[in-house]
């Protein structure tokens, strides 16, 4: 089966490579016309709030705008926090962003779990995954169509009908990310296509959960994140990727032990190895999977081990690594779509 493959861009500003905000954007969105054209599946963008280095927080707007960037590409969230937003005003920038792009665009939600982002603008964090429950089903139905009355717990509708409507029917793509086994099965029950991040064992809980839940898994796509960074030689990749991939190690493990959220996470950020001890021993381990760093090879044969151990049907290219300079950014999108990606397309 062929793989899509896709870029996910988080647009952030670390300290130690700071660029003025405007200029991060523009080249941002230069990079992700540059990999449409480079034949790139998908472009994928990411949401946090409240952080330093500016991880995106606005994730509707930069849809927009790549949609009128490009022309074929798909445009797709890995992911909007949805207990954050309103479904109804979620619902209706992803029907317009739907229209603007001509039918490309795919809505990917999830949990978040940073309780900065929730506490501190008075969304107590206890009542995520119920609002994420309730949200779903009314941003599924409202793009879909319906008129909508609800007397939720978090939400009350009248008779709401968006208009104008999405373009894709019977609704524009939607996704769920999850890690626990209760979220993913959430997922599956809900008919949402799965983002994973982390081991292939979660591919089989998704699958596992379709089919008790009635649903065949071919009708579904799994997307996983992978941290990429290709170059001519392993050498250089390593000298490259360290430091950024160093800097989102650090700053993932700290968010976790905040959120406590699965057993072992207060423990995240022990055993994350230095800058050089990265660059020496030309290994990582990300989300529990190897990082893809080395050379065209070294990357076709990690993801054919991929391919191999799991069910993923896209997967998504963490690249554009926070610090580094748009024209290292665009080499290795180059190198990689030459030499990695035919091997696994049709």
């Amino acid at each position: 089966m062929s793989l899509r493959f896709g870029v996910l861009w988080p647009f952030r500003n670390p300290e130690f490579a700071r660029v003025p905000w405007e200029q991060l954007y523009r080249t941002h969105l230069d990079l992700i016309a540059d990999s449409e054209a480079m034949g790139f599946d998908d472009a994928w963008l990411t949401e946090h709030h409240f952080v330093d280095d500016g991880y995106s927080p606005s994730l509707l707007p930069i849809a927009g705008a790549v949609a009128a960037r490009t022309t074929r590409i798909r445009i797709g969230t890995f992911l909007v926090l949805l207990p954050l937003h309103n479904p109804v005003r979620l619902a209706e920038d992803t029907a317009t962003v739907d229209l603007i792009s001509n039918g490309r665009f795919e809505l990917g939600v999830g949990l978040g779990y940073r309780p900065a982002e929730f506490d501190d603008q008075g969304i107590p964090a206890a009542t995520r995954g119920a609002r994420m429950t309730e949200s779903a089903e009314i941003v599924q139905r409202l793009l879909s169509g319906e008129s909508v009355t609800i007397d939720g717990k978090f939400t009350k509708l009248k008779n709401i009908q968006i208009v104008p409507p999405a373009l894709q029917r019977p609704h524009p793509p939607m996704w769920m990310g999850a890690i626990a086994p209760k979220a993913i099965e959430r997922a599956a029950r809900m008919g949402f296509h799965f983002q994973a991040v982390g081991p292939s064992a979660m591919d089989k809980i998704y699958d596992e959960n379709l089919r008790k839940f009635g649903r065949d898994p071919r009708n579904f796509n799994i997307a996983q994140l992978r941290a990429v960074y290709v170059a001519p030689s392993r050498e250089q990749a390593w000298e490259l990727a360290a430091k950024p991939l160093h800097f989102m190690a650090t700053q993932y493990a700290k968010w976790f032990a905040e959120a406590g959220d699965q057993p072992g996470d207060e423990k995240a950020g022990e055993g994350i190895p230095s800058v050089d001890e990265m660059i020496s021993k030309q290994a990582f381990s990300f989300f529990g999977e190897d990082a893809i760093v080395g050379t065209p090879k070294d990357a076709a044969e990690m993801i054919d081990a991929y391919t191999k151990a799991g069910r993923l049907t896209h997967m998504v290219c963490a690249t554009a690594l926070p610090g580094l300079a748009p024209h290292h950014i665009r080499a290795s999108m180059s190198l990689f779509a030459k030499e990695v990606m035919p091997k696994f397309q049709g």
